[in-house]
């Protein structure tokens, strides 16, 4: 496929939009406050349980089909928001796993993509997220959820992790048809919680969500829980954490 070049630099110009003025909303975590903290899906919920699943389907084939239907998957996502071409999350995931497995050579049962797709659309909540959610709404903070994934996942994740109501806004991105790192998903948050995007942390689980928050001019904490290296898009995350309690420690210090 090829890529319209007008589409992608208009893009591109419009993600900058605001980075100066977020370059400078912080210099250190110790005694600032935000008013709000906005997470990317996956800072909250656990992919650990397909991994396992597709290892135990394709053993010794596992990691390498996951790397494949992950890189695919974000592929789709943006290629299509770029091509105006739009699909949500359900039908780029599924698509992108068809893909993966043709690309090595890898025999995939519809059975066996379903409960793949099953699984991945049912995440549960990593372990450390619910007390440290109650520790920072219990010091003010309003918090929320930005993700590509649909809003019926996402409420179907925080229902089954007893998480309704921990949040002020659970935004889904199929809301403008688009993805992150979109700017107008970035501003989202902005439009729900009527607050400055100053006034708002944002928590990114992938190094090119801290770049895209970063652009868009949000200070960024980022939830590096696999220790990932960072993303060579000249811009860093304010801060890096690998765990809920980083993130406490960073933000009420």
């Amino acid at each position: 496929m090829e890529i319209n070049r007008r589409a992608f630099m208009s893009l591109a110009a419009a993600a900058a939009v605001g980075r100066a003025a977020g370059a400078a909303a912080l210099e250190t975590g110790h005694g600032i406050r935000f008013k709000a903290i906005v997470f990317d899906g996956f800072a909250v919920f656990n992919p650990g349980s397909v991994e396992a699943l597709v290892e135990s389907r394709f053993p010794g084939r596992g990691r390498a089909l996951m790397e494949a239907w992950r890189s695919r998957q974000f592929e789709y996502q943006w290629l299509r928001a770029l091509g105006g071409q739009y699909a949500d999350f359900r039908k780029t995931t599924e698509d992108s796993l068809k893909f993966a497995s043709v690309q090595l050579r890898l025999e995939m049962p519809d059975d066996t993509l379903q409960e793949l797709l099953r699984v991945y659309k049912r995440p549960d909540a990593w372990p450390d997220v619910g007390g440290s959610l109650s520790a920072l709404r219990s010091a003010g903070l309003r918090l929320a959820i930005l993700s590509n994934m649909n809003h019926a996942m996402l409420v179907d994740g925080l229902e089954r992790s007893a998480l309704t109501g921990s949040f002020d806004a659970v935004i889904s991105t199929d809301a403008i048809r688009s993805f992150k790192p979109d700017p107008r998903a970035y501003n989202l948050p902005v439009e729900a919680l009527k607050l400055s995007r100053e006034e708002i942390l944002f928590v990114p689980f992938a190094g090119w969500d801290v770049a895209g928050a970063r652009w868009f001019g949000y200070p960024t904490f980022w939830m590096n829980r696999s220790g990932a290296p960072l993303e060579y898009l000249g811009v860093k995350p304010d801060a890096v954490g690998a765990d809920m309690k980083d993130l406490q420690a960073f933000v009420l210090g």
